[in-house]
């Protein structure tokens, strides 16, 4: 069994934003030479997402005015009460949880088992500072 690490480091300029991250999961995948296995992409920060959908850039400003109606930006500490502790940022961690956490692909014949619209994508809620995102693959 093979296994390859990499860290991907995102600064999203802005405080809401998605980046698609599926070139670098694919020349990772291709690097570690893994042909059938699996491939996990894990955002490692509590106010940022990595998830799979459509590329397409309607979709993904649905996305965050949907999610913005159901976690609204207030820095203030009178809506949330994780703001209550000096943070201004409980929105992003509640978007983060709606968007989801992780993903983990299939490999089959080197390269990554998607669905012929499937993209991957990283999703910051609290941006403008360096967050990493583990690319960790494992097979044969």
């Amino acid at each position: 069994m093979n296994c390859h690490t990499e860290y991907l480091t995102m600064k999203v300029p802005e405080r809401m934003g998605f980046v698609s991250i599926q070139r670098e999961v694919e020349r990772a995948v291709e690097k570690s030479g893994v042909r059938d296995g699996l491939c996990l992409v894990n955002a490692m920060h509590i106010t940022a997402s990595v998830f799979i959908n459509d590329n397409e850039s309607g979709l993904h400003r649905d996305y965050q005015k949907w999610l913005e109606e159901l976690a609204p930006f207030d820095a203030s500490p009178a809506r949330y009460h994780h703001n209550r502790t000096g943070e201004d940022n409980a929105d992003a961690h509640h978007k983060r949880q709606i968007m989801g956490r992780e993903v983990v692909i299939a490999i089959s014949a080197g390269k990554l088992d998607l669905g012929p619209w499937e993209h991957v994508f990283y999703g910051e809620f609290d941006g403008r500072r360096p967050k990493r995102v583990l690319i960790k693959i494992i097979g044969e």
